[in-house]
């Protein structure tokens, strides 16, 4: 039996953007025509009917992911983040992280943020190199990242966080090298660094199909990872999570909910939520969430998580934290099971392979990646893929 929580994480998306990168496979649209404030106003209904099905307690972490949340205005922001505290009591010591692009957060509109209560921002800046961001689809330049920074540090906001990217077409070992110097200068608290995916329905992938996206070859992206690692280490941080760096006490609480497969509250055009073990995708388009939420709660899908899946969830996203999976957290999570009797197999040979682990006190066993597990993470997850069955 599975053992139920109410969500103490809330992630709500907001699906305009300035232009689509090149890379960018989200639920997300070109912001010039689209009806944004009919949006914000079937956001607040599905936030209404939300809580009336499933009642919060209190949340501790709130996420606003996109597309871009901050090409909202100042008055659209200001009436969004209200519409937000008043269908969800956050705790005291919430952290609220909205995500930014570098080039569209000016005093006014990280005042609005900061006022609203947010205090956390995660800059999408991808790369320190101009000529890469243009050939990604960005539209910020690298001046624009040292002036959002600034402005974000004038305004109040301490907790910041930058995602970098490798494996980018036409990026080298230098190049990576030279962007994560710039970003340690800038002495933030976390970094969110990403290897390229070509995903279908987007333009890399068409290219790539075309074989005109010129690619870093497998052993030099394996290098620029190698790199990061040691850059990021050397200068003060935690690998805390595969692709996650943090000085101490600024790992990203919100993302650690999706790691270890705990329950969250999703909202907004394209949202993935997990309530009572049921994962829902809402619906996607515009203008049919818009339609869909004025009458009932946007569903594009909604299915129960077979308790073997939820199991085999627990361990692939679990054991991307470095902390590893405790076996209590997996004997809390499925009451009457234990992560050996499931995955005791599996386990024994990642563990003789020298890619797990085990660390054994005198009431309970934690189970994590090595430094070669961290390497081959993808192999580690995919051993436990429908294992159960």
């Amino acid at each position: 039996m599975t053992i139920m929580q109410a969500p103490r994480a809330l992630y709500i998306h907001i699906p305009f953007c300035t232009n689509k990168c090149h890379y960018c496979d989200f639920t997300s649209y070109v912001l010039k025509g689209q009806p944004v404030d009919q949006y914000l106003d079937a956001l607040e209904m599905e936030m209404e009917r939300t809580v009336a099905e499933w009642p919060p307690i209190e949340i501790d972490t709130v996420f606003v992911g996109g597309g871009t949340p901050t090409v909202l205005t100042p008055p659209q922001m200001e009436r969004f983040l209200k519409s937000v505290h008043k269908y969800f009591p956050l705790a005291p010591h919430v952290e609220f992280t909205m995500e930014a692009n570098p080039g569209t957060t000016d005093i006014d509109k990280l005042t609005a943020m900061k006022e609203g209560g947010v205090n956390r921002i995660s800059f999408g800046v991808q790369s320190f190199d101009n000529g890469l961001l243009e050939r990604i689809g960005r539209i910020h330049n690298v001046d624009d990242v040292y002036r959002s920074i600034e402005n974000a540090r004038k305004v109040g906001f301490s907790n910041l966080s930058i995602d970098l990217m490798f494996g980018l077409p036409g990026q080298t070992v230098e190049l990576l090298r030279d962007s994560v110097n710039r970003a340690m200068e800038l002495g933030l608290p976390h970094y969110s660094i990403y290897s390229l995916k070509v995903e279908e329905n987007t333009l890399f992938h068409k290219l790539y199909e075309r074989n005109e996206l010129p690619l870093p070859p497998e052993e030099e992206e394996f290098n620029m990872f190698i790199l990061l690692m040691d850059m990021l280490k050397t200068n003060g941080y935690a690998h805390y999570e595969i692709s996650n760096f943090a000085k101490p006490g600024y790992e990203s609480r919100h993302n650690s909910t999706y790691w270890r497969n705990e329950p969250y509250y999703g909202l907004g055009a394209g949202a993935h939520g997990y309530v009572n073990r049921m994962r829902h995708v809402n619906l996607k388009g515009i203008t049919p969430y818009i339609e869909a939420a004025a009458a009932k709660l946007p569903r594009l899908e909604q299915f129960e998580v077979p308790e073997a899946e939820a199991m085999e969830d627990l361990m692939m996203v679990g054991l991307r934290l470095l902390e590893g999976v405790p076996a209590s957290r997996f004997s809390k999570q499925f009451a009457g099971h234990t992560l050996e009797e499931k995955f005791g197999s599996v386990i024994q040979k990642l563990l003789e392979d020298g890619l797990l682990e085990a660390e054994k006190t005198d009431d309970d066993t934690v189970y994590r990646l090595t430094d070669k597990g961290v390497l081959l993470g993808n192999e580690v997850f995919g051993a436990f893929i429908g294992y159960t069955e």
